[in-house]
């Protein structure tokens, strides 16, 4: 380990033998860090956080904060979860469960941009984007690949498709549904995130169905009798599980979002 003199590593801290620890960084007790991590200058990871190989930690970011819920008390054995890979750049904070036993997780490869904010009690998938100041309410669901723009805010519960892209300063108080892009206050769909999909290596004639598939939620129509395909399945799953935010986001008036 390569820990700065200045830093305050408690000694029931356990951490890989190779992460880095810099300038006026705090690890407090019961943190478990992987190899390859590197925790730079003052940063803070809270007790209770248990991340694995390969996370950057950037100056000024808070992993493991107290939730902010005024009944939470700060006695209660609660986690963060952190995956591999992930980039926390400065003045990020990730805020650990409120029940008992429970964990914010958050998978692997994500990219937290400065200052945006992963409350309490919120899952994330893989290889998600959060830019500047985006702001995720606590117990909210995100999928993988999704892009939430600068200053973006959603809502408690909510839950975001994967490879939904949603637009800088969008206010999302219900869900998002995947492979959408998403803007305005209150947010509303208004197409597929085609680049998206294709950056993901859908198919073309998958990226046909999906379309068939929103041109028919659009119109508030089944999605039964279309052909399958695994991104179909997975739209139909996800559907399938009971909304907290009381339905879907509407629809913007646009018609040309089928795949070309």
């Amino acid at each position: 380990m390569l820990i700065h003199p200045t830093a305050c590593v408690d000694s029931e801290a356990q951490l890989a033998k190779d992460v880095q620890v810099g300038p006026h960084a705090i690890i407090e007790s019961g943190v478990v860090i992987g190899p390859g991590c590197r925790i730079q200058a003052h940063a803070v990871i809270h007790r209770q956080v248990r991340m694995g190989a390969n996370n950057q930690v950037h100056p000024h970011a808070v992993l493991g904060g107290l939730p902010q819920d005024l009944g939470f008390d700060p006695d209660t054995l609660t986690w963060l979860d952190i995956g591999a890979g992930n980039v926390f750049r400065e003045g990020v904070t990730v805020n650990r469960a409120t029940r008992e036993g429970g964990s914010t997780r958050l998978g692997s490869f994500n990219y937290l941009m400065n200052n945006s904010h992963v409350a309490h009690d919120c899952q994330l998938g893989d290889r998600n984007i959060l830019a500047s100041g985006a702001t995720l309410g606590g117990h909210v669901t995100v999928g993988d690949r999704v892009f939430l723009g600068g200053g973006v805010m959603v809502h408690q519960f909510c839950r975001i498709g994967s490879l939904a892209m949603l637009q800088g300063l969008a206010g999302i108080n219900k869900d998002a549904l995947p492979y959408t892009m998403i803007g305005g206050r209150p947010g509303k769909h208004y197409r597929l995130n085609l680049v998206g999909l294709r950056r993901a290596g859908v198919r073309s004639e998958s990226l046909r169905i999906l379309s068939q598939a929103y041109r028919r939620l659009r119109q508030r129509e089944p999605l039964t009798g279309l052909t399958d395909c695994p991104e179909l399945a997975e739209l139909q799953q996800w559907l399938a599980v009971p909304s907290k935010r009381g339905g879907l986001l509407g629809f913007i008036t646009a018609e040309r979002h089928e795949a070309e």
